[in-house]
């Protein structure tokens, strides 16, 4: 008891990627597995009924399934996107086991684990999908984020899309769900803004935050505050936002000198990011 896990994932040279699994204990971070693909590894989701369970995508287009407790390859690959899987997330509405992927070829594909190939492709997108992420409030329901400059929502149980949102005039490299208002939406772009949507009207932004001084990697809403989230940037810094606030930014991080590209916030303890 008292551990978390965590996947965490680097693009190391020679076109190889790493899966780092480490648990964190009294003795500090330690790395619990390790294991390595022949391409770049772009995201990692944890299974939702499995804690030893987790899923990688990759450069080569394909998706991992892992097994923490087995030391060799994955369980699992399936292969169907055409381009880069830069994206990967298992849904965590209950009674559902359902992934999706989102690649560069433009597609975002549904798995079901147990499954050997795709449930269902989604298409519609006119760029690079750069990010997928299911609705913690709507079984079957995602969203991705695209070079084409458009926020999208999908419904597994429909076939085309059903909500189209010209959400920047730039690339949208993140997106995420507020935990605590099933209608709105947080995206960020390379126009180094955070801007917000109400999925009831979509023809303004309900806030947007500026700050960052380049392209907005990847932003996470907050699964303790309704109001807070955070957002890492080619900017090498990470900034913690209060959108309900008059001056919103909280605080600016500049403990990398690198680009961030990519954060979470633990779901176990408040202030771990």
């Amino acid at each position: 008891g008292g551990t978390s896990c965590d996947g965490l994932f680097y693009f190391a040279g020679l076109g190889c990627g790493t899966l780092a699994v480490l648990e964190q204990n009294e003795a500090g971070i330690v790395l619990l597995r390790s294991f390595d693909w022949n391409d770049g590894l772009f995201d990692v989701t944890w299974s939702e009924n499995n804690e030893h369970v987790l899923i990688t995508s990759s450069g080569d287009g394909s998706l991992q399934i892992w097994d923490t407790a087995k030391t060799r390859g994955p369980l699992q690959v399936y292969k169907e996107h055409t381009q880069e899987a830069y994206s990967v997330d298992w849904s965590q509405t209950r009674g559902e086991q359902l992934v999706v992927s989102g690649s560069w070829d433009q597609t975002a594909k549904l798995w079901d684990p147990a499954v050997g190939k795709s449930l269902c492709t989604f298409k519609g997108h006119e760029g690079v999908i750069y990010s997928t992420i299911w609705s913690p409030h709507i079984p079957g329901c995602f969203a991705s984020a695209s070079g084409d400059q458009t926020l999208r929502v999908w419904d597994v149980k429909a076939p085309g899309v059903k909500l189209v949102i010209p959400a920047h005039q730039a690339e949208i490299l993140s997106c995420d769900w507020c935990k605590y208002d099933e209608n709105l939406l947080v995206t960020g772009a390379v126009d180094c803004s955070l801007k917000g949507w109400d999925l009831r009207n979509i023809r303004q932004p309900v806030f947007i935050l500026l700050g960052h001084t380049y392209a907005i990697r990847r932003v996470k809403f907050s699964p303790f505050h309704a109001t807070l989230l955070a957002s890492c940037s080619y900017d090498f810094t990470v900034r913690f936002w209060d959108f309900s606030k008059p001056n919103p930014l909280l605080e600016t991080v500049e403990h990398h000198t690198e680009f961030t590209c990519g954060l979470d916030l633990s779901l176990h303890s408040r202030g771990q990011v």
